[in-house]
């Protein structure tokens, strides 16, 4: 049976789904219109440089404004008519196997819905500005659409196969986006190793299906979690364990965090879509989605949360230690979906909270990644933020806007990220006994962190002296010749600035829009299951809110101490502790990875090629050539010769009558 009565009740409500209907049966269009227009710029080459863009964007914003339709539509319905299903085809027949090309239709979806069309529309339109001069650019816009295409199929799937390939298509999709400067050899390095490391969160993934099709005979969600108490506790926490895997690889939680932050070599809009919105909460939203297998298992969810507070604390660690702004950003991405993995893993008490920190990070964290884009544009594409400073004057509507951001992510009281990630706090520590003490101390020193590395990135970007009078920037033309030039930085255009503009909105007041009254639990709650307030731990809720404000003040001061109130030098200063050596190579995450996957890895195959080489081949190749020189010697006796034969029978009957006479006298004998 069931562990809990929230459990049953989100079981029995996934059983009970009502067929799309009205606006509900034109789904199918928010991944068709998409997927059409990466289809159109594929086919049509260059002839669609010219519009090849507006059509990118058109396709998405077509989208967003469906979904606002069905959005509309089922906040206008009883919860308990907000789940429906849309069956477009039979797709996979097989034997027992019967999986529909199907979709579902709940809040659950329909709030990813939003949040993909909604933040993916902007950063295409900022694309816009930011890939103008780029002759790749329709390429560059078709592997968008591509990328939001697939996004949608794995978040509206109405089972695990559908997710599957949504889950593979965003791996297609984000390997393409990293890569998309195919003449640097570190963004060909950095798509490989994405793509190699989310695929083996991606095996983790297709075993736990394998285990519930095994065992229930069904892929179809409302099936699973309605059948999903009659499995053993062993095999539940296995098909938990390998969904967090899955999980782990998508979202870049430890130990599959390597690959995020060298994502960055794609252009910056790509880091905006997959670091804010859209890939890295994949791994969220399947954890979020399987409540009710997690719901079964207390192991699998205190699995979720350790893998949480680990990643956490490494991201914020991490961040404190680079000069390039896009990878300082990317490792506070591991760090907050940490923050998110911490909270779907309180179970009840934390599944509407990682949705909603999950929303409004969206919101801060692609103005932040848009906002360091408008920067680079600015400043001939440098990333090193030594080579900055003083830039908000002469990029008045980048600062501000990042500044909102900026404010936002650390926990600044009334904005966006200081509802929902203090919300993760309070109840991380709010947990009884050692798990509070653990999960909310780690969650609140990690705030710290975050404020801490984040008022560095301000200071040393949009204040003090302004480095980069004195400097030049270093580029490799077309012909392949090294060039310098000066900087000349400037404020982005309207095309780029205004997504920004909406954006910083959402900073400021969506934290707000969310959890006034209860708005968003209260949405969720047919899929997730009403919150559930968790025991008094050791830390208590006022003393929760106390010591994170506390910390994140004091990262904010021990900032402005370290960076504010000395000249940043031009050259990054040789580290000389161990901590610091250790935060500037990830902490030594790619070298543990190559030692104890990779280079096993290497050796295994070799030993295997080897073995093929010599044993299996060697074998094949052997008989070959022994049945091959021995015809070819026995071939020789076959002479033509009528005299050859006459001897040959003449040493056969000597042979014979020795053999007999000496048989003969043996026995007289």
């Amino acid at each position: 049976m069931l562990s809990s009565p929230t459990a049953l009740l989100v079981a029995a409500q996934a059983a009970e789904v009502a067929p799309a209907s009205g606006a509900g049966a034109l789904a199918w269009l928010l991944f068709a219109l998409p997927a059409f227009g990466a289809a159109v710029l594929f086919l049509a080459g260059r002839r669609a440089d010219g519009w090849g863009h507006l059509l990118g964007c058109a396709t998405v914003v077509g989208a967003f404004v469906l979904g606002l339709v069905l959005f509309t539509q089922a906040l206008g319905a009883g919860p308990e008519q907000r789940t429906t299903e849309l069956s477009l085809f039979t797709w996979i027949p097989v034997g027992a196997l019967d999986v529909d090309f199907g979709l579902r239709l709940d809040p659950l979806s329909l709030t990813f819905v939003l949040l993909i069309t909604g933040v993916g529309s902007l950063i295409h339109i900022y694309s816009i500005g930011y890939m103008s001069h780029d002759p790749g650019r329709r390429r560059f816009f078709a592997q968008l659409n591509l990328f939001v295409a697939a996004m949608l199929i794995l978040v509206l799937g109405n089972n695990f196969v559908m997710l599957y390939l949504g889950w593979e298509g965003v791996g297609l999709a984000s390997y393409l986006l990293i890569g998309f400067y195919q003449d640097r050899p570190s963004a060909a390095t950095a798509a490989k190793k994405a793509f190699l490391m989310n695929r083996v969160g991606d095996v983790g993934l297709a075993l736990a299906i394998f285990l519930l099709w095994t065992n229930l005979g069904t892929v179809q969600y409302s099936e699973v979690f309605a059948s999903i108490g009659q499995l053993s506790p062993g095999i539940v926490l296995a098909v938990c364990v390998l969904l967090l895997l899955g999980a782990c690889g998508k979202s870049g939680q430890f130990p599959l965090q390597a690959w995020l932050p060298d994502a960055m070599e794609g252009p910056t809009p790509v880091s905006a879509l997959i670091h804010a919105a859209t890939m890295v909460t994949a791994g969220v939203y399947l954890v979020a989605r399987c409540n009710p297998i997690y719901d079964v298992s207390a192991d699998g969810r205190l699995i979720v949360t350790l893998v949480g507070v680990v990643t956490l604390l490494l991201g914020a660690i991490i961040g404190c230690a680079y000069d390039d702004i896009k990878k300082v950003l990317a490792y506070s991405t591991v760090s907050q979906i940490g923050y998110m993995m911490l909270a779907v893993g309180l179970g009840p008490a934390g599944y509407a909270l990682g949705i909603f920190h999950l929303l409004t990070h969206g919101f801060f964290k692609a103005g932040l990644f848009l906002g360091a884009g408008s920067v680079m544009h600015g400043m001939n594409d440098t990333v090193d933020m030594r080579h900055y400073g003083g830039l908000r004057k002469h990029m008045p509507v980048t600062f501000y806007t990042f500044a909102l951001g900026y404010l936002a992510l650390i926990g600044f009281p009334l904005l966006s990220g200081y509802y929902s990630k203090d919300a993760i706090i309070e109840a991380a520590a709010a947990q009884p006994g050692w798990r509070g003490l653990v999960m909310g101390g780690a969650a609140m020193l990690a705030a710290g962190l975050t404020a801490f590395y984040m008022t560095r990135l301000m200071l040393m970007t949009f204040f003090g002296q302004e480095r980069w009078k004195d400097l030049r920037s270093t580029h490799v033309t077309a012909d392949g010749s090294v060039e310098e030039r000066a900087y000349h930085p400037h404020e982005s255009p309207a095309v780029m600035t205004g997504p920004m503009i909406v954006l910083a909105l959402g900073s400021i007041g969506a934290g707000f829009l969310l959890s006034a009254n209860d708005r968003l639990v209260a949405w969720l709650a047919p899929t997730l299951g009403e919150l559930q307030e968790a025991d008094t731990g050791i830390i208590g809720h006022s003393a929760a809110v106390a010591g994170t404000l506390t910390l994140s003040a004091l990262g904010v001061v021990v900032g402005y101490l370290v960076v504010g109130r000395r000249p940043t030098p031009v050259r990054r200063p040789e580290p000389v502790s161990l901590p610091v050596r250790a935060a500037r190579k990830d902490l030594y995450a790619n070298s543990i990875n190559e030692t104890l996957l990779a280079r096993p890895g290497t050796w295994l195959c070799r030993m295997l090629v080897y073995v093929d080489n010599k044993g299996v081949d060697g074998l094949v190749n052997g008989t070959a050539a022994l049945l091959g020189g021995s015809s070819g010697r026995l071939r020789r006796l076959q002479t033509g010769f009528v005299r050859s034969y006459a001897m040959s029978m003449l040493g056969g009957t000597v042979l014979l009558v020795a053999a007999l006479l000496a048989v003969r006298f043996g026995t007289q004998s």
